[in-house]
């Protein structure tokens, strides 16, 4: 297997993420439906966890969302 190195924003691999997820439900629940479709369930468990594995790329490299009550709050303490 070859290993090949990407490099994407967190913006962009959240976006590519969503196009995958919803591109892997259309094959399992809208391509069955359709005359002559093949059903690759090895593909699919692969898609399912790459995705999986994306998602936890995507949670890991987002930056912490902090309410901003919170910040402005702290910010008027040191004013004072």
């Amino acid at each position: 297997m070859t290993l090949i190195t990407l490099k994407l924003t967190i913006e962009e691999l959240e976006l590519l993420t969503t196009l995958a997820a919803d591109q892997i439900f259309r094959r399992e629940f809208i391509d069955p439906r359709m005359p002559g479709h093949r059903a690759n369930p090895k593909e699919m468990a692969l898609g399912k966890a790459l995705v999986a594995r994306m998602r936890l790329m995507v949670s890991e490299g987002a930056p912490e969302k902090t309410p901003a009550s919170k910040k402005t709050a702290g910010a008027s303490k040191t004013a004072e």
